[in-house]
Order: C-alpha cells, then structure tokens, then sequence
C-alpha cells in the first residue's frame, strides 16, 4: 500500500513553496502551508515532510515545528527540506547550517535535504531586507576581501532564483526506495 504524503511547509519569499508543491505534484501528495496545519489531522499520514527556509544560519520555524508535531503526533518530521541562497556546491556552510540546527539523533535519523533557491528582495519582510543590506554594507567596506566575500557580495546585491526541479530528485529517489 502507498504510504499517505503530507508536506508542510513555511515560505516567506516564495521558494520553499515552489518546492513544496512541486513535491506533491511528483509524489501525489497534499502540501499544506504551517499557517494551517490545525486543518490537518497529522495521524492520517504515513510520511510527514516538512520544508522551510535557511535563515541567518538557522532553519525558520524548525523549533516551533518539532513542538507542534510532537503534541499531535509524538515524533519528528519524517523528512525536512530547507531552502536557501547558497548553492548545492557551497557544501561547507550546507554542513554547518545541519550542525547548528539539528540534534544528534537528527543528523543520524532525520533525512535532511538542501533546495537551492535563490533571494527574492521585492518579497522579504522589512527585517529581513535590512539584515541583508548589513550584510551586504559589511562585505563592500571589508578591507581583504576573500574569493567568498566578493562572491556573496555580488550573489546579494539584487534578487536571483537557482531553483531548480532537479532539486527535488533525491527527495523523490529516497521516498520511492524507502517505501
């Protein structure tokens, strides 16, 4: 029997949702945004993935995600995906950004995955719009800059989109050879 797929996912730009319904469309699933997941009853699915943004070296919502599912359903996510704006090669900072993040038994149990996305300025909160051009005002008056300072510098100066469909094949690839 096929396993019941819900998706849930927190968007603020955009991208995480794009993924997530490209997601449920390839698995023939239901993708929910977290804003309504009282609308949900958790204990009819199977697989549970849940998908958000990097964000200042953290993963958005993942704190208050854990505890919403463990009151309805006593577990973790099944899968989590995080979107960002580093690129799939930028592997370093991908490593740092699970480390940081998640548990122990999370880095061991939890299939986690990086989605390329991209920056989308005319969708980011104020707050974040005036965290990136602090970034961006650090970067352009660091004296020495490294190969990696000019290259974010240039890659957060305006809006981009890296997302890619190829992006979701090994979430695909590990749902089919789990199930």
């Amino acid at each position: 029997m096929k396993p019941k797929i819900l998706i849930i996912y927190k968007s603020s730009t955009g991208f995480t949702q794009k993924y997530a319904v490209l997601l449920a469309k390839r698995l023939n699933c239901t993708a929910v945004d977290l804003k309504h997941i009282k609308s949900v009853s958790l204990s009819d699915f199977d697989t549970i993935i849940f998908g958000t943004r990097a964000h200042a070296n953290s993963i958005d919502g993942l704190k208050k995600f854990r505890k919403t599912l463990h009151r309805y359903r006593g577990t973790r996510p099944d899968i989590l995906f995080v979107t960002g704006a580093a690129s799939d090669a930028e592997k370093e900072a991908i490593d740092r950004l699970w480390k940081n993040n998640l548990t122990i038994d999370e880095l061991a149990h939890l299939p986690h995955f990086y989605l390329p996305a991209g920056l989308c300025y005319e969708k980011m909160s104020f707050t974040d719009k005036i965290m990136m051009k602090g970034l961006a005002a650090m970067l352009k008056s660091k004296k020495d800059k490294t190969k990696k300072d000019f290259e974010l510098e240039k890659r957060i100066s305006s809006s981009f989109d890296i997302s890619s469909e190829k992006y979701i094949e090994p979430i695909i690839t590990y749902i089919s050879q789990d199930k």
